[in-house]
């Protein structure tokens, strides 16, 4: 009886077998579609449909659990970008149940095609694999590394922000060989990131990355970097908010901040902080300090600053020093008037090209009245308002980031 029940089995198995290819056959695409999404269907069916002409019927073997490695070969250079994103979500979910020692094979084949997916042509493609395993422990290293070094952010950023298989030692790295916009203010988010990282993240010198790195309280950051960013933030508001709410600033620290922010920051830095009386007083006396000098500024008229500027031109001593001075007191004539004697334009010229809001002109205007680039970038915030978007940042902290003949193609736009 037990060898007819056999008997029987094995003859229901090559019936629904014979059955199925010819399903697989079938004109009806709706027919072979439905075959290619079923979990029990014979591997070598579902290889067979790998190479089906209708996208549907791939797209349902993508998403199906049950089809064989060799055919998500296959599918991973598919030409239907579906597809290949419904085959990027399937292979991410299995990848983490694929630990027996008896699916070696199985585990390579699956990572190869993980490999594949993961230098798509497509962003979209390579979006879902970085957001899958962003924060995965089981899939390989070098899958993990040619994903950050991904040029679009939407790839890289997750990875950048989250992989646990990233070392602060990759990071560099990969920040040392370029990285994808946006990538930098992933990395300042991250976990944890030490000293050397935070060291590079601010040398970038942009403002949202040393926003966001201000506000991970576990990155750690040295005395000497953070003072990089206190220099940076005395003449751009946005950063003073995320230096006052730092944990942990030395009281050194406090005191060049409260020289600049606004009065009521001053107040939440005290509050944020804890500070001991002694402490607070310091930081209201500072504060103090600052409103004594706005009263005595705001006494001196301002008409007189243009002629202050001609007079020292006429002495041979209107120099950087001179100009960094009117700037930090926010005088308008004295720099319009100085900037005009030492650039060669006229008076109303430079007016115009202040009130134009461009940080490239008053950025070249800088440079032809041969001021440093650092005090170019105080004149763009503090007299010239250029706005956050459009402000010229120098380059490696100290340099102009624009050729001698740029410069002087935007200010022939001013000339004659």
């Amino acid at each position: 009886m037990a060898v007819t029940i056999h008997s029987s089995g094995k003859q229901r198995a090559a019936r629904r077998y014979e059955e199925n290819k010819a399903r697989a056959l079938s004109i009806d695409r709706r027919v072979r579609a439905d075959l290619a999404a079923r979990e029990d269907v014979e591997p070598e069916i579902l290889y067979y449909l790998a190479d089906d002409n209708s996208g549907d019927v791939r797209k349902n073997l993508a998403i199906n659990p049950a089809t064989p490695a060799r055919a998500n070969l296959i599918l991973a250079t598919d030409d239907d970008i579906e597809v290949r994103m419904e085959l990027a979500r399937k292979i991410c979910r299995l990848l983490p149940d694929i630990t027996d020692q008896q699916a070696v094979a199985l585990l390579q084949r699956t990572i190869e095609v993980l490999e594949i997916l993961a230098r798509d042509q497509t962003a979209a493609v390579r979006a879902i694999v970085a957001e899958a395993l962003k924060d995965s422990l089981d899939v390989p290293k070098s899958i993990v590394m040619t994903l950050a070094r991904d040029v679009e952010e939407i790839v890289a950023c997750p990875i950048l922000e989250y992989s646990p298989l990233l070392s602060d030692n990759d990071l560099l790295e990969i920040m040392a060989s370029g990285i994808a916009a946006g990538g930098l203010q992933g990395i300042a988010r991250r976990q944890n990131i030490g000293e050397e990282v935070s060291d590079v993240l601010v040398a970038q010198l942009e403002m949202p990355v040393m926003s966001a790195l201000l506000a991970n309280p576990s990155a750690k950051i040295r005395e000497e970097t953070l003072d990089r960013i206190i220099d940076q933030a005395e003449t751009v508001e946005a950063l003073h908010e995320p230096l006052v709410m730092r944990l942990n600033l030395s009281l050194r620290a406090m005191r060049r901040i409260a020289g600049f922010v606004a009065f009521s920051l001053v107040e939440t830095l005290a509050r944020r902080h804890n500070l001991p009386e002694q402490a607070e007083k310091q930081l209201k006396a500072i504060v103090r300090g600052r409103i004594d000098e706005t009263r005595e500024f705001d006494k001196t008229p301002k008409a007189k600053g243009r002629a202050a500027a001609e007079k020292l031109y006429a002495d041979a001593k209107l120099d950087e020093d001179a100009v960094s001075e009117a700037v930090e007191a926010r005088d308008q004539e004295f720099v319009t008037a100085a900037l005009a004697l030492l650039a060669d334009f006229s008076h109303e010229k430079v007016s115009a090209m202040l009130s134009s809001r461009s940080g490239k002109i008053v950025t070249s205007l800088c440079w032809r009245a041969g001021l440093g680039m650092r005090l170019a970038y105080k004149i763009q915030t503090m007299i010239a308002f250029v706005p956050g978007k459009d402000l010229v940042n120098a380059r490696n902290g100290f340099d102009y980031p624009y050729s001698p003949g740029e410069m002087e193609w935007q200010l022939s736009f001013y000339e004659n």
